[in-house]
Order: structure tokens, then sequence, then C-alpha cells
């Protein structure tokens, strides 16, 4: 017998996700959609001196799994820079795809449910993807500025 998809856990993250309203003048921006369900998620930051995320924007408009995962990526990138961004998106495709554990993220074991469902892990990875991009960006027009 599996879990079901849609627990309680994972209707609570959904329903709690930090920085949900966008950054004025973002550093960095990045947004991705799903294909195959046209979950985007949008994400804003700033970066510090050092690189590491400083603030996080958002607007989400996924589904309760990509909502979940939008949660619990935004709970726990602040202070984390572009390189450790990247590896926790790919660590999340992998575990994703069967090739890997539970990435080391907070909280991404609440979306183990999911796994047997390949046609919602675009949703689930689009937080993750989104602010690899935007933190990558920041990172960059910091060192030009």
């Amino acid at each position: 017998m599996t879990a079901p998809l849609y627990n309680t856990d994972i209707l609570r993250l959904a329903a709690s996700i930090p920085y949900h309203e966008r950054l004025p003048a973002p550093m960095g921006s990045a947004e991705k959609r799903s294909p195959v369900c046209g979950s985007r998620v949008t994400v804003d930051v700033d970066v510090d001196e050092e690189g590491r995320v400083a603030a996080i924007g958002m607007l989400v408009r996924a589904c309760a799994l990509g909502q979940a995962s939008s949660a619990l990526m935004a709970a726990n990138a602040i202070g984390r820079g572009a390189e450790d961004l990247a590896a926790a998106r790919d660590a999340l495709a992998a575990w994703l795809r069967g090739e890997g554990g539970v990435p080391d993220w907070p909280g991404l074991e609440t979306l183990a449910p999911a796994l047997p469902h390949s046609a919602r892990h675009p949703s689930i990875r689009l937080a993750f993807e989104a602010i690899a991009d935007a933190a990558a960006e920041a990172r960059a027009r910091s060192a030009v500025g």
C-alpha cells in the first residue's frame, strides 16, 4: 500500500509558502513552467557580497506538490550560494528519477509519496530550478557591478 499523494503534511506545506510576494527590483529572477500540468513558479533573489541569497520573493501558481516544494525551498534557501542551490536542484532531480537518496534539504522526504508519479515531478522541481537560475544570475550581476 502506498501513501496518499496529497497527505496532510503536503497540504500543510502547500498552504505555508513564505516570501510569497515578488521583490521590487531583484538582482536575479527566473520563471519555470511545467509543460505537463501548467504549473509556474517565479523566483526573485537578492544576494549578499559573498553571493549568498539574502532575500527571496516568489509567485507560485502550481499544484499542491509544486506549492509544497516551493515552501520547502524558500524556507531553507536564505544564506545559500548559487553552487549549493544548483547542487540541491540536481540532487532533487536525481532523487525523483530514482537515482539517489533523499536530497540533503530539510523536509524533502515529505514529498516521497510523489516518487511513483513521474508526471508530478516537473512541478516539484520548478522552485529549485528557478532559484538556482535566479541565484546564478544575481551572482553574475553582482560580480559585474
